[in-house]
C-alpha cells in the first residue's frame, strides 16, 4: 500500500470515529434534542440570559419543514464539495501536465534530438519551420514558397 493510500485510509477512519464516538458513548442524552446545531444552541443560551431578547434580523427565507431545511443544507454541502473538488482536480492536471512537459523537454535534451515541442499552447504548431531543412537558418523564414509562419501551407501569399 502507497504512502498515500495510508494518509487516506487513516483520514477516512478518523472520520468515521469523530462521527460514532457521539453516539458509542451516548453524549448529548440528558438533553431534550442531543444534536441539534449550534444556532439552537446559542438560540437557547440567549434565552436564558434574557429572556425579552429581540432579534435583530430575520431570516431571508424559511423553510417550511425540518426537511427541506435538511435538504437544503445537504445541497449545499454537495455543491461545496463539487466546487473544491474541481479546483483540486483543476491544480493536479496542471502539475501533471507540466511535469510530462518538463519530462518531454529533459528527454529531448538529453538525446540532442528535437522533440517538435514549440512552447506553444498544446496542438499548435511550432511557429517558424520552413527553410530549417533547405540551408535557411532554423527560426528563420525563408522564402522556399513551401510553408509560412502563419500555417497558409503552399505559397498562400498574395497574388497581384
Amino acid at each position: 500500500m502507497s504512502r498515500h493510500a495510508k494518509i487516506n485510509t487513516l483520514l477516512l477512519a478518523l472520520v468515521a470515529a469523530l462521527a460514532v464516538i457521539p453516539l458509542v458513548f451516548g453524549l448529548g442524552d440528558h438533553k431534550e434534542e442531543p444534536f441539534t446545531g449550534a444556532d439552537a444552541e446559542a438560540e437557547t443560551a440567549i434565552t436564558e440570559i434574557d429572556p425579552d431578547y429581540e432579534p435583530w434580523f430575520s431570516p431571508l427565507y424559511e423553510p417550511p419543514s425540518g426537511e427541506i431545511e435538511s435538504a437544503l443544507f445537504a445541497l449545499q454541502a454537495a455543491l461545496g464539495a463539487g466546487v473544491l473538488a474541481y479546483y483540486f482536480g483543476v491544480r493536479r492536471g496542471r502539475r501533471q501536465g507540466e511535469a510530462r512537459a518538463l519530462a518531454r523537454l529533459t528527454a529531448g535534451a538529453g538525446t540532442g534530438m528535437d522533440t517538435g515541442d514549440s512552447g506553444g499552447p498544446v496542438g499548435e504548431a511550432p511557429a517558424v519551420t520552413a527553410g530549417a531543412g533547405s540551408g535557411g537558418v532554423a527560426g528563420t523564414p525563408a522564402d522556399t514558397g513551401t510553408g509560412t509562419a502563419d500555417g497558409g501551407g503552399a505559397d498562400s501569399r498574395p497574388r497581384g
